[in-house]
């Protein structure tokens, strides 16, 4: 939901009142962040933000409890196969430890540390965690072990309806190292990795996925007829099966739909922080930048902590309003 003026002047007097859960008025969001690496994580939490909020995980359901324990004990019964405890860690983290899937994929890259996937899966959760260094750190590994290779598709956690894998080690690898600088504000290594991810893009979604990102830190960098030109390989009626959110932001760049048709599309997929926050950017770099903020702290009172989105948004509150 955006918030109108006077919804937001309401939601930072409530936010002053609230000392609990969000910081004081008079705190700043550096003060909050510099007081991120000092204070300790409180018992349960997974993470603490980037405005110093620690993090819980929702309950999982039983389905996803199930799936975990199974691959628990296939981790179990042969721990030193990669296969087995990449999945033990996956199914942790799709329960919302995170903590303890980095632990697994630590393990994981003691017993196989020339293993790229070991290094693409804990770094993917180094960024959940906004350990984004320790992310970089991984990634880049990974992205080293992966030259002279041949790719391979990842198969899926959480299968699409088509039940049809979309994504590959290097073009992972390569998507979240390009987050994990964008999300440090690094625009220039941040649109360097992304087109690496779009030259090993091999389908529409990854396309669409990474044409995006290239898009927006072309736009946020000034060039705006460069990203024009990143925009050639869109069109309708593409063949994309998960990335809609990414898709339908492309369509808008590219002016193929209105912002009022992706708005009301957002609305009819439960608000994805992915679209949210790529409307908020179209925003910020065409000089609306108390809009874009509006809608950054809309993500951020929702409860998707772990999205994509709302990280990136909680980074350009701390990175880019806070000077």
């Amino acid at each position: 939901m955006f918030y109108n003026r006077f919804n937001l002047l309401t939601c930072l007097i409530l936010c002053c009142s609230i000392s609990i859960t969000l910081p004081s008025c008079q705190q700043t969001q550096k003060a909050a962040a510099e007081a991120k690496g000092n204070a300790e994580m409180p018992e349960g939490a997974e993470a603490m933000s980037l405005l110093g909020k620690p993090l819980y995980s929702n309950p999982p359901n039983a389905f996803l409890i199930e799936q975990y324990e199974a691959a628990k004990a296939a981790f179990t019964a042969h721990p030193t196969n990669a296969d087995t405890l990449i999945w033990y860690g996956r199914r942790a983290a799709y329960l919302g430890n995170y903590q303890e899937a980095i632990n697994i994929f630590t393990i994981g890259i003691e017993q196989h540390p020339d293993n790229p996937r070991m290094y693409r899966h804990r770094g993917h959760r180094y960024i959940t965690v906004r350990e984004f260094d320790k992310a970089i750190m991984d990634l880049e590994k990974g992205s080293e072990l992966i030259q002279n290779t041949d790719d391979e598709v990842e198969p899926d956690g959480m299968p699409n309806e088509l039940g049809i894998p979309v994504s590959t080690l290097h073009g992972n690898i390569y998507y979240h190292l390009g987050l994990a600088y964008y999300l440090k504000n690094d625009r220039e290594r941040a649109l360097k990795t992304f087109q690496k991810c779009l030259d090993a893009s091999t389908n529409d979604d990854n396309i669409v996925s990474a044409t995006h990102w290239v898009y927006m830190i072309l736009r946020r960098m000034d060039l705006p007829d460069l990203a024009e030109k990143y925009l050639a390989r869109i069109f309708t009626e593409m063949d994309v099966v998960e990335n809609q959110a990414y898709y339908q932001l492309c369509l808008f760049y590219k002016g193929l739909i209105t912002l009022e048709e992706l708005e009301a599309q957002n609305q009819a997929i439960a608000s994805s922080d992915a679209t949210t926050y790529g409307i908020g950017n179209w925003y910020y770099y065409n000089a609306q930048k108390n809009k874009a903020k509006e809608i950054f702290e809309g993500i951020l009172a929702k409860n998707s902590w772990n999205s994509f989105g709302y990280i990136a948004a909680e980074a350009d509150l701390v990175n880019l309003w806070d000077e």
